[in-house]
């Protein structure tokens, strides 16, 4: 085997790895806030449901990554293990620096930065236009349907203010995508289906969380409260296995993807199918980076949005789970960290604005916003220095 691709493999590995060290926060936050279970028993159920994600879903995530980013016909083991570097660099340094980022975005990140420093623009899988008019078509649709329902609704409680538009419309292009994209009406693909659940998997983590936990709220509000939160800690371990199994499934086949292409360039398989033993492996150095936990990003989710109350943790984590595993089913990777931090705003804005510390907020969602183009430079310079380094022969 070629020592580039033994090579390639080994830091897709660690790639994952880096994932589940920075991503640990996810699955286990709701769970560590509320002393459901301690740290140690927290990672531990992580690691296990990670483990178990990708053997109950499909791997069209990893196909979407391997062959849906970058035109395959570029992709060479090198080219695909330099953008792998840039990822993991990227990823190992917002970690140490406790910023809960987006594995996901790293790598495709990467992918793209390296695409376009080997080969120009012309290297990415661009979406077709009849795909971005119906986007547009269905965007549009739920943003005029959104505005209108909340604009009416405010108006009648006599509280009506202009950005209730914008809020409404925001919430129906949320609801009115994934709706038709379950219903068969839109699909989504690629560069594109990525770059738009950016913004819709943490708005649908807050649109459904906050739903969820008013819900509960009113269902359960003749309970002791001691009561209550005796057994939604209780639930919460089902809830946070749930959203485990969703993390493992989606995160886990970024790797798998990555090594598939890998083993496809360097003509070690014939078609792009992911091998079972590719499975296995990218899901267990997934779990190992689970279990040693990335601390600070697990501080920052689990105590620095809002303060989470069990059934609040339970609702959030519930929520997270679904939109993971609903994703996973449409092939679209998308980060576990946007669905997650969606849902804890959610619950904590059930009790009011102020109860969720927005300005930890606004720093997450500006390393949301930089690492597709921060991967993506860091992994194009690192293509430029290998070639002057190499004299042209990366």
């Amino acid at each position: 085997m070629d020592p580039i691709v033994i090579l390639g493999i080994l830091l897709a590995l660690l790639f994952n790895f880096a994932n589940g060290l920075n991503d640990a926060a996810n699955s286990i936050a709701t769970i560590i806030a509320t002393k459901a279970l301690t740290p140690l028993q927290a990672v531990l159920l992580a690691g296990v449901f990670n483990l178990l994600g990708p053997l109950l879903f499909t791997t069209a995530i990893a196909a979407t990554i391997g062959r849906g980013i970058v035109d395959p016909s570029f992709l060479t083991p090198t080219l695909i293990l330099v953008a792998l570097v840039g990822a993991v660099l990227w990823v190992l340094v917002t970690s140490f620096l406790g910023i809960p980022v987006s594995s996901s975005h790293a790598l495709i990140g990467g992918l793209l930065g390296t695409g376009i420093a080997a080969a120009g623009t012309g290297a990415v899988l661009w979406p077709s236009l009849d795909m971005v008019e119906q986007v547009l078509f269905y965007g549009l649709t739920g943003a005029v349907l959104g505005a209108v329902v909340t604009g009416v609704v405010a108006y009648h409680r006599g509280d009506f203010k202009p950005w209730n538009l914008l809020l409404g419309g925001l919430i129906g292009v949320t609801a009115v995508i994934p709706l038709a994209m379950a219903t068969g009406f839109l699909k989504i693909s690629g560069i594109l289906g990525i770059l738009i659940f950016i913004v819709v998997s943490p708005m649908l983590g807050f649109i459904v969380a906050f739903a969820l936990s008013t819900l509960v709220v009113n269902v359960f509000r003749n309970y002791h409260p001691r009561r209550l939160s005796g057994l939604f800690r209780n639930l919460q371990i089902f809830s946070g296995s749930f959203q485990a199994i969703g993390h493992g499934a989606n995160d886990a086949q970024n790797a798998m993807g990555i090594i598939t292409a890998m083993l496809l360039a360097g003509g070690l398989i014939a078609e792009f199918s992911v091998p079972l033993w590719v499975i296995l492996a990218s899901s267990l150095a997934m779990s190992v980076g689970t279990l040693l936990g990335g601390w600070r990003v697990i501080d920052k989710m689990a105590n620095r949005i809002t303060k989470i109350r069990p059934y609040q943790g339970f609702s959030a984590s519930a929520t997270a789970g679904g939109v993971l595993s609903l994703m996973t089913i449409f092939g679209i990777s998308v980060s576990t960290t946007h669905a997650t931090t969606g849902a804890i705003m959610g619950v904590g804005a059930t009790r009011g604005y102020s109860a969720v510390k927005w300005g930890v907020v606004r720093e997450i969602v500006a390393a949301w916003v930089l690492t597709i183009p921060a991967a993506a430079i860091v992994a194009g310079l690192c293509y430029v220095v290998g070639q002057a380094a190499f004299g042209g022969s990366v």
